[in-house]
């Protein structure tokens, strides 16, 4: 049994995804992600709430991760309780009922030549 890596609770305080790009197909396309790795023996269910400067949360958006798996969720592909606007900036909590290691990644094609960032989420639990 592997022991549980990371914390319960994760907060990726920047986010923006651009509404146009120079990028083809859904590889190239301007995204958020949230990287997410489940080492435990238990599937993890996630939930993101997604924070605004103008307007109140919305969420929570809701999937699971199962045992011994990664999943790289993007924000552009977050649709229920509603699409995130693009063009508008937001920050996020990631909550999980085992605990999981989050890594924020963000490719952003409104340039030719594209921009990849990467970075640890904050730990808040």
């Amino acid at each position: 049994m592997q022991n549980a890596l990371g914390q319960r609770t994760w907060v990726i305080a920047e986010g923006h995804i651009p509404g146009t790009g120079h990028g083809e197909g859904p590889a190239l396309e301007s995204h958020e992600t949230a990287c997410i790795l489940n080492a435990s023996d238990t599937d993890a269910h996630v939930e993101i709430t997604v924070y605004f400067t103008d307007r109140e949360p919305v969420g929570p958006y809701r999937f699971t991760v199962p045992a011994r798996r990664t999943r790289h969720q993007r924000f552009n592909d977050l649709t229920d309780p509603q699409p995130i606007p693009r063009d508008t900036d937001f920050a996020t909590v990631l909550h999980s009922d085992v605990p999981v290691v989050v890594q924020h990644s963000r490719l952003d094609s409104r340039q030719a030549e594209l921009a990849l960032l990467s970075t640890m989420a904050w730990p808040a639990g």
